[in-house]
C-alpha cells in the first residue's frame, strides 16, 4: 500500500490495443517491393515523435479531453532516437522513401535536430537520401527552423486553420496568436525549408469564411496551401458530417475569385489534388479524406511514439515493435516481422465508410487511434 504522496509512473500506454508481431522461423531478407494485399507498396513512414502538443484544436486533442488531469505517456515508454533510427533503417529496405516527423507537437521533444541527423544519413537500397520532412502547428518554428535545415530536414508542413486572430486563437485553445505561427513561416523559407506546405484543416461554420483569405495570403509566396475536409479521426472530436465541408465546394469558392487549373500528382499515393493559378501564384490544393476516399493507393505506415505500427490512420489496433526492439531480436527478424505485418494489410477504412449512410459509421469508431497519438 501507498501513501498518498507516492507517484505511480506507468511503465506502458494501454490505452490502444496492440499486439506483440509474429517473427517468422524462416524469412528472406528485404527487397524493397514489398507489398500488401491490396499491391499496395510501402513507401511512406510516418513517426509520432511525443504525444503531447501546446495547442488544443478541437479537431485534434479537445481541452476538455486532453486537460491538466490527461495522463501522457511517461519517457520510459517513448521510443529513443537510437530505436528510430533503427526502426527507421529497417522500413527503408522494405522501400519507404519518405519520412515524416509528427506528434503531438513534435518539436516539443527534446533534441529533435539529432534525430533528423541521423535518419538524414540513412540512404535507399540504391543509394538516394530519403525525403525527410516533419508536420508542425508553427508555434516554435521562428526560433528552430536554422537548427532544423542545419540538422538535415529537408521540408516542412504547417498548420493553420486561420488568418484571422481571433479565430485562430478560438481554434487552438490557447491563445495563441497567428503573428507568431506567421513568423515561424517566414524562418522556415528563410532557411530553406522548402517547398513548404500550410495546411488548413475546414470546419464548416467554424474557419471556412478563412478560405479566401488564406488563398490570398499564401499565393505568390512560394508556399503550397492544401485545405483538408475535417476529418472523423478518433473519438475525442465530437466529429459530424455537417461540420465537413467537401472539397469540391472549396474549389468553387476559390474558382470564384481565381483562374485555377487542375495539375497531375507529384507521385502515386499523393493525397492531394492539386491545382495551379493560372496567373501564376503558385499552386493549391485539397485533401478530400471524408468525401473522395483515397485508400486504393495508400503507401503510409504510422509509428507511434511508444513504438505501435498503425497500419491506416483510422485503425484501433497496432503492432508492438518495440516489444521486439527490447527483447533483444536482430534486425533480421523485426525486418521480418514487419514484412508479414504489411502483406496482410487490408485497411481501407475511407471506402467502407463512403458506402454507408450519411448518420452511420463503422462498429470500430470508438475505439479508433486518436490523431494526436499517431500524428496526420
Amino acid at each position: 500500500m501507498t501513501d498518498k504522496s507516492t507517484k505511480i509512473i506507468p511503465l506502458a500506454d494501454l490505452r490502444y490495443a496492440s499486439r506483440v508481431p509474429t517473427v517468422p522461423a524462416r524469412f528472406l531478407a528485404p527487397t524493397g517491393l514489398l507489398g500488401d494485399t491490396l499491391g499496395r507498396p510501402l513507401r511512406d513512414l510516418r513517426i509520432s515523435v511525443t504525444d503531447r502538443c501546446n495547442f488544443r484544436c478541437n479537431y485534434c486533442m479537445p481541452s476538455e479531453i486532453f486537460d491538466k488531469n490527461y495522463t501522457f505517456l511517461p519517457q520510459s515508454s517513448l521510443l529513443s532516437f537510437e530505436e528510430i533510427s533503427r526502426l527507421a533503417k529497417i522500413f527503408v529496405a522494405h522501400g519507404v522513401e519518405k519520412i515524416r516527423l509528427t506528434g503531438g507537437e513534435p518539436l516539443l521533444r527534446k533534441n529533435l535536430e539529432v534525430l533528423i541527423g541521423m535518419l538524414a544519413r540513412l540512404q535507399t537500397p540504391a543509394g538516394k537520401p530519403l525525403d525527410i520532412t516533419l508536420t508542425t502547428n508553427g508555434s516554435l518554428l521562428a526560433r528552430k527552423a536554422r537548427s532544423l535545415k542545419d540538422a538535415g530536414l529537408q521540408r516542412v508542413t504547417v498548420s493553420l486553420d486561420a488568418l484571422d486572430d481571433a479565430i485562430f486563437r478560438r481554434m487552438n485553445d490557447v491563445d495563441f496568436p497567428v503573428a507568431d505561427v506567421l513568423k515561424g513561416i517566414d524562418a522556415a523559407q528563410q532557411a530553406g525549408l522548402a517547398p513548404l506546405k500550410i495546411n488548413m484543416v475546414v470546419k464548416r461554420g467554424t474557419n471556412d469564411d478563412q478560405i479566401l483569405p488564406m488563398a490570398r495570403h499564401f499565393r505568390h509566396s512560394g508556399a503550397v496551401l492544401r485545405f483538408i475536409e475535417y476529418m472523423d479521426v478518433g473519438a475525442t472530436n465530437g466529429w459530424r458530417m455537417d461540420e465537413v465541408l467537401p472539397s469540391s465546394q472549396v474549389i468553387e469558392r476559390l474558382r470564384a475569385e481565381f483562374a485555377l487549373v487542375a495539375i497531375d500528382p507529384n507521385h502515386s499515393g499523393e493525397t492531394a489534388e492539386r491545382w495551379h493559378y493560372l496567373d501564376g501564384g503558385g499552386e493549391v490544393g485539397v485533401i478530400s479524406s471524408v468525401t473522395h476516399a483515397f485508400c486504393g493507393e495508400c503507401n503510409r505506415a504510422r509509428l507511434s511514439t511508444e513504438g505501435k505500427l498503425f497500419l491506416c490512420l483510422f485503425a484501433s489496433q497496432g503492432h508492438d515493435l518495440r516489444a521486439l526492439l527490447r527483447s533483444q531480436h536482430d534486425d533480421e527478424q523485426i525486418a521480418a516481422a514487419i514484412g508479414l505485418i504489411w502483406q496482410a494489410r487490408s485497411d481501407r477504412y475511407s471506402e467502407l465508410r463512403a458506402g454507408l449512410p450519411p448518420d452511420a459509421s463503422p462498429a470500430s469508431a470508438a475505439k479508433r487511434v486518436e490523431m494526436s497519438y499517431i500524428g496526420g
